[in-house]
């Protein structure tokens, strides 16, 4: 049986929203405000007819088994590639560094990645260089920290507490997180650098795969954990944590997730990787456009070839309804995206920026790069504006943008060299 017979209701509601999709179009506008050229062959039809099909017509789609792999899921599942002339095979990896290699080495064409992970690639940083390709953001928010049963029942059930639990002495405190450039371990940094906690000297890391949190925060090997849901939320669940923040509230509508591959796959088959952006958008249009949909979706993935947990515990913080296992209870403003008209999806350089900030800010450079340089040549701004506007999702006229951070500090990618070097704690 397939997913899709397995799972009709998001099939129906599938059908019923591309009824409804609008025509794909030639329109560019949005293009020229980033000062990019379209090219003479965006045209009013779909991508796949003539010069336009992919030159690679089966992909393979590397993901974590965490809920933020969903739109390359329902892509892959629910036929989205297929007006494209692209079949999708999605391929469930074990952890980021296995994702890395293989999309090294070519086993996978493109993955649901984490964004610091490709930038930490293309400055060989924590594996080989290679020169990577954002093509896409997958997400924006919805990953969380947790902190254990011990350090609750220690009298630490938030972050002002957790400092001065550092401070008291004794042995350190242990994180995980799951990829030495990867977001986790940058919100993990961030918050507790945010608190007075220095996560070089005051603390312990370790790096766990994501599916592999709980079941090590069970024997004890940490304290506390970052990661993507739905790890934190069984936690809870589990009743061995408990959500000491979630990463919206570190930084609103922070960039999370991407789609990902090498230099090479886009300059090799720039035509099926402009498929897979509008296989994938269409997709994450489809999750939001309705509850029932995201219902669906969240069935969809908790099956036990993608995230394997109880659709209980996927669901509820999918539909942004939250609690922290302290008896607290809220309707998250934040919660995990997909979409939003495309303003989730459009690489934008300063979100790759920050990365690098965080970089430097930690030692895992030693030297300032040229920030707006690699941006530039990681995030595939032209070919995701180009699908973008064919499926008249919204490209947004600047490649920064501006936001305030848990701290007070306002990141705009304006001056990425001074924002490094303006913390107090730091490497």
């Amino acid at each position: 049986m397939t997913d899709r017979d397995s799972n009709k209701p998001l099939a129906t509601s599938r059908r019923n929203f591309l009824k409804q999709s609008i025509a794909l179009a030639g329109a560019v506008s949005g293009i020229a405000a980033l000062g990019l050229s379209a090219p003479a062959s965006l045209r009013s039809a779909a991508w796949a007819a003539g010069s336009d099909a992919p030159e690679k017509a089966a992909l393979t789609v590397g993901f974590i088994p965490l809920t933020d792999c969903a739109s390359v899921v329902v892509a892959a599942t629910q036929g989205f590639g297929e007006k494209y002339g692209l079949t999708i095979n999605p391929s469930k990896e074990a952890s980021w560094a296995g994702v890395r290699d293989k999309l090294n080495t070519g086993e996978l064409d493109a993955a649901h990645v984490l964004y610091g992970m490709m930038y930490g690639a293309q400055l060989g940083l924590a594996g080989p260089q290679k020169d990577m390709a954002v093509l896409m953001g997958l997400n924006q928010n919805g990953q969380g920290i947790t902190l254990s049963k011990q350090l609750r029942d220690a009298g630490v059930t938030n972050g002002a507490q957790l400092a001065e639990h550092v401070k008291k002495g004794g042995n350190p405190l242990t994180f995980a997180q799951t990829f030495p450039t990867g977001t986790h371990a940058m919100w993990l940094y961030y918050w507790l650098g945010s608190l007075g906690i220095n996560p070089m000297n005051d603390v312990k890391t370790i790096v766990v795969p994501p599916p592999q949190m709980v079941a090590n925060m069970r024997v004890g090997n940490m304290d506390g954990f970052c990661v993507g849901e739905p790890w934190g939320a069984r936690a809870i669940f589990d009743k061995i944590g408990f959500t000491a923040t979630t990463t919206q509230q570190i930084w609103p509508d922070h960039p999370e997730k991407v789609l990902g591959t090498t230099r090479a796959f886009i300059e090799q088959y720039p035509n099926a990787a402009r498929a897979l952006i509008m296989a994938i958008l269409e997709a994450s249009r489809f999750i939001e456009a309705s509850e029932e949909n995201r219902k669906s979706t969240a069935k969809l993935i908790s099956g036990k070839a993608y995230v394997n947990a109880p659709v209980q515990v996927i669901e509820p913080r999918f539909l942004a309804q939250y609690e922290d296992g302290l008896g607290n209870s809220w309707k998250d403003e934040h919660a995990m995206a997909f979409c939003k008209d495309g303003s989730v999806n459009f690489p934008y350089h300063s979100d790759g920026m920050w990365f690098l900030t965080q970089f430097k800010r930690w030692g895992l450079l030693r030297d300032a790069p040229d920030y707006a340089a690699v941006a530039a040549q990681i995030n595939q701004t032209a070919l995701y504006a180009e699908a973008a506007s064919a499926l008249k999702l919204t490209v947004p006229s600047s490649p920064l943008r501006s936001s305030t951070l848990i701290d007070g500090v306002v990141w705009d990618g304006s001056n990425p060299a001074a924002y490094a070097d303006s913390f107090a704690i730091k490497a």
